[in-house]
């Protein structure tokens, strides 16, 4: 089973600085996307912190215990974040979300915290593996607001889970079968905010990984791109 794959990423027409990662170890079977935040460049150290500990994993051929591993990391980062946010003079949450996948002989498995997602798309259907860790997602679940409502409500933004955030992190992980011809998409916020998924699936069913990212990315930046934007795209073959 092999991969092709392409990634994306970009600071915005609003932003200053990118504050989100990327992980693309293909040889390795393993990606992440990890959006910062924080400001003032704690948000860009908290997702390079996140990619470089999943960057470090032993890469075994147990995708149990890879799963594990990359957990594992992101609970030792996150309070490595709590003890740098700390230390700062004003103390403030250094966070990061994450959105993980590996895929090991014809399986995967997604592991993540926070907003930014993982779909995957199979005969031009797109599915989204990944439940946001945000409060108009508790609401949505809840009844108190309509999905479509989702993306306009005034706290869009605000995210229940996240490295960093908190002195005890959850992280959620989900698997399944990968066949050839699969495509998986990690996305932070700054795409999936602005693109929906029936726009995602046009894009990857008709086009090949590489033009199908480029087209997203030019989505959101005729959308105005008011937040970094980051994407992966995995084709397996």
């Amino acid at each position: 089973m092999g991969f092709e794959c392409v990634t994306r990423t970009h600071v915005g027409l609003r932003r200053k600085v990118n504050e989100d990662s990327l992980l693309e170890c293909t040889e390795r079977g393993l990606w992440a996307v990890a959006d910062g935040m924080g400001g003032h460049e704690a948000g860009e150290v908290a997702s390079a912190m996140v990619v470089e500990a999943l960057a470090g994993l032993p890469i075994t051929s147990n995708l149990e215990a890879d799963t594990a591993n990359a957990v594992s990391a992101m609970i030792r980062v996150n309070q490595e974040l709590i003890v740098l946010a700390r230390s700062d003079i004003h103390p403030r949450t250094i966070g990061s979300t994450v959105v993980g996948l590996i895929i090991r002989d014809g399986q995967y498995r997604c592991f993540w915290a926070g907003d930014s997602r993982a779909y995957r798309v199979r005969s031009g259907v797109i599915r989204q593996l990944t439940r946001d860790h945000s409060l108009v997602q508790e609401l949505v679940e809840a009844g108190m607001i309509a999905p479509d409502e989702a993306h306009n409500h005034p706290n869009a933004n605000v995210i229940t889970r996240a490295v960093g955030a908190a002195e005890t992190l959850i992280v959620d992980t989900v698997g399944g079968d990968a066949r050839p011809g699969d495509q998986f998409l990690l996305a932070s916020d700054g795409l999936t905010r602005l693109v929906d998924d029936g726009e995602m699936r046009d894009e990857m069913a008709e086009f090949e990984p590489s033009e199908a990212a480029g087209k997203l990315l030019d989505a959101v930046l005729v959308r105005g791109a008011p937040d970094n934007v980051s994407l992966i795209i995995i084709k397996v073959v």
